[in-house]
């Protein structure tokens, strides 16, 4: 693996533009598959989630589903690494996560401290929303996420 360009941007195991860091995670921690994006090994978790949307998620779905948030692509339960993400749009580098009572627990937080390092070691942006506001607020949440993208 070689450190180099820009930022530390690793060029190693043909993952490209990515942190020295995260390749490296990639490189010593996933099963064979070297893939960073929708990892085969996670198909089935995926499905899964997707299958068993929260209703805030459901919620937040309906707004990003076929480009209706400023034209920008969002997908939904993507894998990312070791990681699946609610939703992400990768020409925005942005990832969306809700929080609801699952990540009240010390460990949770341990967990989701962990994810956020390692998403952000790629270079994304992260995003972390409460349940409730996209319940209650779905306009406001849809406008602060537009704050996020990089060409307005």
């Amino acid at each position: 693996m070689q450190r180099g360009g820009p930022g530390g941007v690793a060029q190693s195991a043909g993952v490209v533009g990515v942190s020295w860091l995260a390749t490296f995670y990639v490189n010593t921690r996933m099963p064979t598959s070297r893939r960073l994006n929708n990892a085969h090994w996670l198909l089935d978790r995926r499905r899964a989630l997707r299958a068993e949307l929260t209703p805030a998620e459901a919620t937040l779905w309906r707004a990003l589903k076929h480009s209706s948030l400023k034209g920008r692509k969002f997908r939904r339960q993507q894998s990312l690494g070791p990681y699946i993400v609610d939703f992400y749009s990768a020409t925005e580098q942005l990832v969306i996560e809700l929080d609801g009572a699952a990540h009240d627990s010390e460990r949770s937080a341990r967990r989701d401290e962990a994810r956020e390092w390692f998403l952000r070691s790629l270079g994304l942006t992260l995003v972390r929303l409460e349940n409730r506001h996209v319940m209650e607020n779905p306009e406001g949440v849809l406008a602060y996420i537009s704050q996020h993208f990089r060409g307005l």
